[in-house]
C-alpha cells in the first residue's frame, strides 16, 4: 500500500497541468499549487502517507460532512425538512434552484444547505457556541486537540462572502433560518476556515469507514444506519455538480473543498484524504480527483466493484 501511495505522489509531482488555485478567496489564491498531500487510514487504523501529508491547508466545504453529523445527532431525520437529499447540478453557489423551490436548499453540501445547517446546529446559540461544538466534535473524531480555524482565511471569506450573504438572506426571506442572518454566517464561515492536513482529515472521516465506530477508541460515533446514509449524500452530492463525473471516475463517496482538499471514504477500507490546491473548473481539485482515480484502480476499491 504505501508503494501505491508513494507512485501516485510520484506521478502526480510530474503533472504540470495542476489546474487553478481559488482565485475569488484571497487567502487561498496565495497557496503554492505545486503542493501535493495523500493519506490513508485503513480500517485498522494502519496509516499511509506521501507528499505534504502533514501541511495544514483550509478544508471548506468539507468541513459540511461534520456540520451534517453534528446537525443529524441533534435533529435525526427532522433536518430533511429543512435541506433536501437530491444533487443540485449547479454551482455550489448557486440561486436559481432556492428561488424555484421556495427557499429550500436541494442539499447540505451545497452552500445554502450548509448554511440552514449551520442555523440548525446554533439552536439559538451564538456562533462561539456552535463553533465551539464544532470544532470539538472535529478534534474528538480525528483524536488530535491542536486543530483549529485559520482567522486569516475567514477574514478573506468575510470580505468576499456576498454571494453567501444572499443566499443568507434569500432563504431568510422563505423563513428557513431560525437566528439572525450575520450570526449564521459567521458560524458557516468559520467552520469553513477550519485548518486540517491529510492526515487528520483521513482520521477524522474514519468513523464514516467502518459503519461509524471511531475504531481507535472503538466508540460508535453515528449509528450505522446514519453512516451509510452520510456515504450515500457524498457520493451524490458532495462534489456539487461534478458529482457525478466523481461517482463515475472514482466510485467512492467523497466531499471536495475549494481549499483543495478531498476526503474519500472506501467503506469497510480506508479513509482517504488528498490535497492539492489547484482545482477544475467546478472548483473541485484537479490532481486530487486524478489521484483517488489512479488509487481506486490499483486498489479495486470502488464501491461498484473490480
Amino acid at each position: 500500500m504505501q508503494n501505491i501511495v508513494d507512485q501516485i505522489y510520484r506521478e502526480m509531482a510530474a503533472r504540470n497541468d495542476r489546474g487553478k488555485v481559488a482565485g475569488y478567496i484571497p487567502q487561498l489564491a496565495c497557496v503554492d499549487p505545486n503542493e501535493f498531500g495523500i493519506s490513508l487510514i485503513m480500517q485498522d487504523g494502519t496509516k499511509y502517507s506521501a507528499g505534504c501529508a502533514n501541511t495544514l491547508f483550509s478544508i471548506q466545504s468539507i468541513s459540511k460532512v461534520f456540520t451534517l453529523t453534528i446537525a443529524l445527532g441533534k435533529l435525526g431525520d427532522e433536518i430533511w425538512t429543512r435541506v433536501g437529499r437530491e444533487p443540485s447540478g449547479d454551482p455550489f453557489n448557486s440561486i436559481v434552484q432556492l428561488e424555484h423551490e421556495a427557499g429550500r436548499p436541494r442539499n447540505p453540501f451545497i452552500n445554502a444547505g450548509a448554511i440552514v445547517i449551520a442555523d440548525a446546529i446554533m439552536m439559538g446559540n451564538e456562533p462561539k457556541e456552535a463553533l465551539a461544538e464544532i470544532l470539538q466534535f472535529i478534534r474528538f473524531v480525528a483524536d488530535d486537540d491542536t486543530i483549529g480555524i485559520d482567522e486569516k482565511v475567514v477574514k478573506s471569506e468575510l470580505l468576499n462572502g456576498s454571494r453567501n450573504a444572499s443566499l443568507a438572506n434569500f432563504m431568510a426571506s422563505f423563513d428557513r433560518l431560525r437566528n439572525p442572518v450575520d450570526k449564521v454566517l459567521g458560524t458557516y464561515f468559520h467552520h469553513c476556515s477550519i485548518s486540517m492536513s491529510c492526515e487528520q482529515l483521513a482520521k477524522a472521516g474514519s468513523f464514516l469507514v467502518s459503519n461509524g465506530v471511531n475504531y481507535s477508541t472503538g466508540i460508535q460515533v453515528v449509528p450505522e444506519h446514519r453512516a451509510r446514509r452520510i456515504n450515500s449524500l457524498m457520493l451524490m452530492c458532495g462534489h456539487y455538480d461534478g458529482s457525478g463525473e466523481f461517482a463515475f471516475r472514482v466510485g467512492l463517496p467523497g466531499k471536495s473543498g475549494v481549499g483543495g482538499g478531498i476526503l474519500a471514504i472506501a467503506p469497510g477500507k480506508a479513509s482517504i484524504a488528498v490535497w492539492s490546491p489547484g482545482l477544475d473548473s467546478i472548483g473541485n481539485s484537479k490532481l486530487g480527483t486524478e489521484a483517488l482515480e489512479m488509487l481506486v484502480q490499483r486498489t479495486g476499491w470502488s464501491i461498484f466493484g473490480h
